[in-house]
């Protein structure tokens, strides 16, 4: 699907799995890694796109599992999201990119960075799970925790993602939208859900890890943020090394809710 300032999307095979991805390519560095979010896709990253390509090469991949990428169920983690990460930046011959990962992205973004020191120039991350103790919004506190999670195979994805949308997002165009329905069809969103079920059992190995990253990590917070409250990056930023906290007055969405304030964020930590 073609999307108005975003290059075609294709597919990669990396680890095994075949992937979707945009690239502006070029040859502008440095190099910024974007990571979708959930239940999105990198079309999320429409919004800012245009301004970030015009300071670096942008690269877009939907997460294994997420929005159009294959899913594999050793992936469906934090931590081992993390690892692909990883090698998806080795099989894409990138040099330490700077690494912009929302929502679920968030944990696997900093895992990556406390298990493989050295590979990452940067870290951007934020409206994802990370409190310990847990500290999460409905739906997505009952989709972590509820012990019948059967139940939710018989949701129909379509309402998920619609209201998701009209509920935390604003103006998503119907193109984008349509990406968004056809990336969680079937039984997608519901095996995604394996994901964020981890998240009992590794956030508080990440938070014993935090204290170790050495790179800068900007926190992006929301006060509008019901889904993923503003404690997570409260969380972050009182325990990481080299960080920077900046809270916008947004929702969950901040990247299609408050586009420019999101990219300019993005491009100050390059700088930082």
């Amino acid at each position: 699907m073609k999307i108005a300032t975003m290059p075609d999307a294709r597919f990669r095979t990396v680890d095994g799995v075949r992937v979707r991805y945009a690239d502006s390519e070029g040859s502008l560095e440095p190099t910024i890694l974007l990571t979708s979010p959930w239940p999105e896709s990198l079309y999320a990253f429409a919004p800012i796109w245009e301004t970030l390509s015009a300071r670096a090469r942008v690269i877009g991949v939907d997460l294994p599992g997420f929005g159009q990428s294959e899913r594999r169920a050793d992936l469906m983690s934090p931590r081992a999201m993390g690892g692909f990460l990883i090698r998806l930046i080795k099989d894409l011959g990138l040099d330490r990119p700077y690494v912009v990962a929302p929502d679920v992205g968030t944990a696997a973004a900093l895992f990556a960075a406390a298990d493989h020191p050295g590979q990452l120039a940067g870290v951007v991350v934020g409206a994802g799970g990370v409190a310990v103790p847990l500290q999460l919004g409905d739906p997505l506190r009952s989709w972590v925790l509820d012990p019948d999670l059967e139940k939710y195979r018989h949701v129909d994805p379509q309402v998920v993602v619609n209201t998701a949308m009209d509920t935390h997002a604003h103006d998503i165009p119907d193109e984008i939208r349509a990406d968004y329905l056809t990336s969680y069809e079937g039984d997608r969103f519901y095996e995604s859900l394996a994901y964020v079920r981890r998240y009992p059992e590794e956030l508080p190995v990440l938070a014993e890890l935090l204290s170790t990253i050495a790179i800068p990590v900007t926190v992006i917070g929301a006060v509008n943020d019901r889904v993923v409250p503003l404690a997570n990056a409260e969380f972050l930023a009182e325990r990481l090394p080299d960080n920077r906290l900046v809270v916008l007055e947004s929702g969950h969405f901040a990247w299609e809710d408050t586009p420019a304030d999101y990219a300019a964020i993005v491009l100050d930590a390059l700088e930082n």
